[in-house]
C-alpha cells in the first residue's frame, strides 16, 4: 500500500509538472505568434494575389494566430474574412507590385451571397487592365461561378466541372422525437413559416415546397445569368449541360462546350504566370495569398488619419437574447455598439452589415430599436449577405436603405413558438414520473412534463399574433408600405433578393462596398476612414475560451461523422423554447 501511495504521488506530481511546462510553452507560443501577426509583410516586384478559397470564408477576419496551425490544443478552423478578401482585391488594382490575380478554388465554403461579392469585386478589378487567370482541377459549381469572371478559365487535362443545378435539402425530426417520446407544440402565424415544419412533418408542405422553388429557382436564373455574360454561353445552353450534369463528362466535353478555355497541366499553368508577370524561366513565380496580403498597408493620400469615420457594424449569426454570450448575436452587444456609434460625432453614417436567419424576437425587436434611434440622427444602410431573413430582416427594416446581393435569401416575415413536451420521454422511455404543487391555478404554465392546456395554447397563440402584429407594423413604417401589404408579403415566406426587391422588401443591389459608398453619399464627406465594429475580441483569450469546447465537438464529430448535422440540430431542438422570428436555415442548398 506504502509503494501504492508513493507511485500514485509521484504520477499525481508529474502530471502538473507536466502541465504547468506545457502551459509556459503554449504560452511562449502564443506570445511568439501574437508578435508575428503584427508585423507588415512586403510584397515584391512581378507578383500575382493567390486566391485558393480553400479556407472557411466568414464576415470577418479574425486576429486568431491559431487558424492555420495543427498542433494539438492550438488548432481550429481555418478560415478567412470576407473583409479581407475584398480589401485585397481592391489594394491590389493599385498596387504596382500586383501583375495580376490567380484564381485556384475548388470547394468554396461560404454562401451564394458570399461568393457574388467576390465575383462582383473581381469584375472591378478586371477594370485595372491587370488579368485574372484561374486554374482548376476539380471545380463545384459556386467554385465554377467565381471563376467564370477570369481572363482565361484552363482546366486539367483529366480536371472536371460540376454543374447540375440547385438542390434544396431539408431534415425532418418528427420520427425521431416520437421514437424518443418528445413532443414539439408548435403555436405560430403564416402558413410559410416552414421552421417548424421539420418537428410536424415528414416532408415539405406545399407551400414550403413552392417558397422554396421559387427562390431556388432565382438563385440558379442568376447564376446563369452571370456565367453566360462572362463566359458567351447562352442560358439556354447551361441549362442543357447542367440537365446532363457536367461532372463526370470529362475536361474535353467541358472544352468542347466552351465552359473552359484550354486544357493544361500545373507546369503549363505556371509557365504562363511567368510570361504574364514577366518573370524569367528559372525564377519562381512571388506569390503572395490573401493572409499575408491582408497585412500590407494600403495606400493613403499623406494627410494622415481622417476624423469622419463610416460605422460599419457586423451583425453575424443567430440573434439572441440580451446578454446570452453566445456566438451568433447577443443583442444587448449589438444594440450597445449601435448606440456607441448613434452617439459618436466623428461617425458620419452606419452600415449595418446583416447575415442572419433570425432567432429571438424580443432581441429582435431590442436591435430594431437602436436602428431605429441610429436612422434618425445618421443615415443607416443595411447591408444583407448569403441570408437576412426574419429576425435579420427585423432589424434591417428601421433603415434607410437596404442593399441586397442578388443571390440574398431575405424575407421570412413571421414569428413561432415552440414548447416541448418530454413527458414520454420521461414516463415511458425512462420510467421517470413526475408530480406538481401550484399555489395559482396556472402556476406550471408553459411546464415541458405535459401538454399544453387549451389555455396556453390560446395565450401563447395571442402573444403570437400580438407579436407577428408588431413585426408586420416595423416592416410596414420602415418600408412606408401599409401592414396589409406588408402581410401578403409575409406570413413566413423566404423571398431571393430579385423578387424581395420587386415587392419592396429591398431597395437596391450591391454588396458591403456599394453599402458604404452609399452611406459616404448620403453622409456628404470626401474624406473618411472605415470602422469596423464591434471591437474584434482578444485571440489569446478567445483561445483560452474555446479550448474545451472545440475538444469537445472535435470527438463528436469524429464519433457521428456525417450524422454530425442530425446531433446539432437535436440539441437545438433540446434547448428551443419561446417566440423565435427564424426562417428555415438548416436548408442545404447545393
Amino acid at each position: 500500500m506504502k509503494s501504492f501511495l508513493k507511485y500514485t504521488l509521484a504520477t499525481i506530481v508529474g502530471v502538473m509538472i507536466a502541465g504547468f511546462v506545457m502551459l509556459i510553452f503554449s504560452i511562449g507560443i502564443v506570445s511568439t505568434l501574437v508578435s508575428m501577426g503584427e508585423k507588415p509583410v512586403s510584397v515584391k516586384e512581378q507578383s500575382v494575389l493567390v486566391l485558393k478559397l480553400d479556407h472557411e470564408i466568414i464576415e470577418r477576419g479574425n486576429k486568431n494566430p491559431f487558424s492555420d496551425l495543427d498542433f494539438p490544443g492550438l488548432s481550429g478552423t481555418k478560415q478567412t474574412g470576407l473583409d479581407d478578401i475584398l480589401a485585397c482585391i481592391e489594394k491590389a488594382k493599385t498596387d504596382s507590385h500586383i501583375e495580376g490575380i490567380y484564381l485556384n478554388p475548388s470547394m468554396i465554403m461560404a454562401g451564394m451571397g458570399t461568393v457574388e461579392e467576390i465575383r462582383n469585386a473581381l469584375i472591378d478589378f478586371k477594370e485595372s487592365g491587370k488579368f485574372i487567370y484561374a486554374y482548376g482541377e476539380a471545380l463545384s459549381q459556386k467554385a465554377y461561378y467565381l471563376v467564370s469572371v477570369a481572363d482565361q478559365v484552363v482546366m486539367n487535362p483529366l480536371g472536371m466541372v460540376e454543374l447540375k443545378g440547385l438542390s434544396a435539402q431539408r431534415m425532418f425530426y418528427k420520427n425521431a422525437l416520437e421514437k424518443v417520446g418528445i413532443e414539439m407544440q408548435v403555436i405560430r402565424h403564416g402558413k410559410f413559416k416552414a421552421a417548424v415544419e421539420p418537428y410536424l412533418l415528414e416532408k415539405m408542405s406545399p407551400e414550403n415546397r413552392l417558397q422554396t422553388e421559387k427562390y431556388i429557382g432565382s438563385l440558379w436564373a442568376q447564376m446563369l445569368e452571370d456565367i453566360a455574360a462572362t463566359r458567351g454561353v447562352d442560358v439556354a445552353k447551361l441549362n442543357e449541360l447542367a440537365d446532363g450534369v457536367t461532372t463526370f463528362r470529362g475536361a474535353d466535353y467541358l472544352l468542347e462546350n466552351g465552359l473552359v478555355d484550354t486544357l493544361k497541366y500545373k507546369d503549363q499553368v505556371i509557365a504562363d504566370l511567368k510570361e504574364l508577370t514577366g518573370t524569367a524561366e528559372k525564377d519562381d513565380v512571388n506569390a503572395i495569398d490573401v493572409k499575408a496580403y491582408a497585412k500590407v498597408p494600403a495606400s493613403t493620400d499623406g494627410k494622415g488619419l481622417a476624423r469622419n469615420k463610416i460605422a460599419v457594424i457586423y451583425a453575424t449569426g443567430g440573434i439572441d437574447m440580451p446578454g446570452s454570450g453566445s456566438d451568433g448575436i447577443d443583442s444587448e452587444e449589438l444594440s450597445r455598439t449601435i448606440r456607441e456609434a448613434r452617439r459618436d460625432s466623428a461617425v458620419k453614417a452606419i452600415v449595418l452589415r446583416i447575415n442572419s436567419p433570425g432567432g429571438s424576437a424580443y432581441g429582435s425587436e431590442v436591435i430594431w430599436r437602436e436602428v431605429r434611434l441610429a436612422s434618425e440622427v445618421k443615415p443607416v444602410i443595411a447591408s444583407m449577405g448569403d441570408v437576412a431573413a426574419s429576425g435579420g430582416y427585423y432589424i434591417a427594416a428601421a433603415a434607410d436603405t437596404i442593399l441586397a446581393n442578388r443571390t440574398t435569401i431575405t424575407g421570412s416575415i413571421g414569428i413561432f413558438g415552440v414548447i416541448p413536451n418530454i413527458n414520454e420521454l420521461l414516463n415511458d422511455k425512462l420510467g421517470i414520473t413526475q408530480d406538481v404543487v401550484n399555489t395559482n391555478e396556472h402556476s406550471d404554465i408553459l411546464s415541458l412534463i405535459r401538454p399544453m392546456s387549451s389555455f396556453e395554447r390560446e395565450l401563447m397563440q395571442n402573444y403570437i399574433e400580438k407579436g407577428y402584429g408588431i413585426f408586420t407594423g416595423r416592416v410596414a413604417e420602415g418600408r412606408n408600405m401599409t401592414v396589409e401589404a406588408v402581410d401578403k408579403v409575409g406570413e413566413g415566406r423566404v423571398w431571393a433578393a430579385g423578387d424581395a426587391m420587386e415587392i419592396g422588401l429591398v431597395d437596391g443591389f450591391g454588396g458591403i462596398t456599394e453599402a458604404v459608398e452609399l452611406a459616404v453619399e448620403l453622409a456628404g464627406v470626401e474624406r473618411y476612414r472605415v470602422q469596423s465594429l464591434p471591437e474584434i475580441k482578444d485571440p489569446f483569450e478567445e483561445w483560452l475560451k474555446e479550448m474545451s469546447g472545440t475538444a469537445k465537438m472535435w470527438f463528436v464529430k469524429q464519433e457521428l461523422g456525417e450524422l454530425y448535422p442530425v446531433y446539432q440540430r437535436l440539441r437545438e431542438v433540446k434547448q428551443t423554447r419561446g417566440v423565435l422570428a427564424r426562417m428555415p436555415y438548416d436548408i442545404q442548398i447545393d
